[in-house]
């Protein structure tokens, strides 16, 4: 007969690989909900629906095994939490909720979108402010190579609110016009906190000493940062505001947003040039990794941004590149999750 504390010790053993998960795989349902956002834009119904589908489970998984593992695990994610080079990743869920409530509403569901906003808003009013705390306070002027990409998943955590908010804003009713407000602030705050990171994250690539191993998928989070920003200038441009105030500041939202769709532009020749210099000239090697969604992602808002500013702008031209753009993301996505299934199928041969 089995000792009785045996059935005990086997409902307690840890998940295997749980305590590893990285909050950043919430990456994951931000470039697959974002494509099939894209492919609704570019008419390709079928590959939206489906790409929808995998968005809206990954996301149900992810917050299951994140929530099983901040109870399991509790002293890994706290210090998660409290390092600069990770806490930045926890951003990923508020982008991807918002993703997810974009993708709901499109579908006919704004009451589940509104909640989506509700949740992702509360989950970032908590880890901005914990981010920028323990950057003031467990950081130092030494660690100023801590400086990288990822930092900038706060400002698109912080524009996808805006993204959502402009659409499920005319179904609240009276609270319409506070929405409305809200998204302006938010949208303004993001290109401060933009302004402030991408200072800091020129700083660290062009004047100090990088090598091949710092540049990462998450350098591609500068691109996809500008890119969010400037399809939340175009949900601003597109919205339609009763408070006299914000309809004044049309001319400045139209301005910046064409700004932003550039800057983003520029980034995409610069990205690959890091690209070819570690993985061709320093023969690094490619190999999968969970950030490497946060290199899909930006391909796939550049996209979405991109038509969405060609509709703002009554310029079809920049349709023509979001309907070439959305494949070269769709192209990454097939690629980043062959990687992932082939590092599940070593585990699982490993196990």
């Amino acid at each position: 007969m089995p000792p009785a504390a045996a059935p005990n010790s086997t409902a307690q053993a840890p998940v295997p690989g749980l305590q590893a998960l990285h909050p950043g795989n919430f990456a994951l349902v931000m470039a697959t909900g974002i494509i099939a956002i894209g492919f609704g834009w570019v008419k390709q119904p079928r590959p939206a629906d489906a790409l929808a589908a995998v968005a809206g489970i990954a996301w149900l998984v992810l917050v299951l095994l994140n929530a099983l593992r901040t109870l399991r695990h509790w002293p890994a994610v706290k210090a998660e939490l409290l390092d600069p080079r990770v806490v930045f990743s926890f951003f990923t869920l508020v982008a991807a909720t918002d993703i997810v409530g974009v993708l709901l509403f499109e579908r006919g569901w704004p009451g589940a979108a509104t909640a989506c906003w509700l949740l992702a808003c509360v989950a970032w009013c908590s880890l901005l402010y914990l981010a920028f705390a323990v950057l003031t306070l467990l950081s130092h002027e030494q660690n100023v190579n801590i400086v990288h990409g990822g930092w900038l998943i706060a400002i698109v955590g912080t524009q996808s609110l805006v993204v959502l908010g402009t659409r499920i804003a005319p179904t609240l009713g009276g609270w319409a016009d506070a929405m409305m407000l809200g998204t302006h602030m938010l949208w303004g705050l993001g290109l401060a906190l933009y302004g402030i990171f991408i200072t800091l994250f020129c700083y660290r690539i062009f004047f100090l000493a990088l090598r091949p191993q710092d540049v990462g998928p998450l350098l591609w989070v500068v691109m996809g940062a500008a890119a969010i920003s400037a399809n939340a200038g175009t949900s601003l441009i597109l919205s339609e505001p009763r408070l006299p105030f914000l309809l004044a500041q049309r001319p400045f939202i139209d301005g910046v947003t064409m700004l932003l769709w550039a800057w983003a532009t520029w980034w995409i020749p610069m990205l690959v040039v890091f690209g070819l210099w570690k993985h061709v000239v320093h023969r690094l090697p490619l190999r999968y990794e969970p950030t490497m969604w946060s290199l899909v992602f930006p391909l796939g808002m550049y996209s979405v941004a991109s038509a969405r500013l060609g509709l703002a702008a009554e310029f079809p031209t920049l349709a023509w590149i979001a309907g070439r753009m959305i494949w070269v993301a769709f192209a990454a996505w097939l690629l980043v999750l062959a990687g992932l299934a082939r590092r599940l199928a070593r585990r699982a041969r490993g196990a």
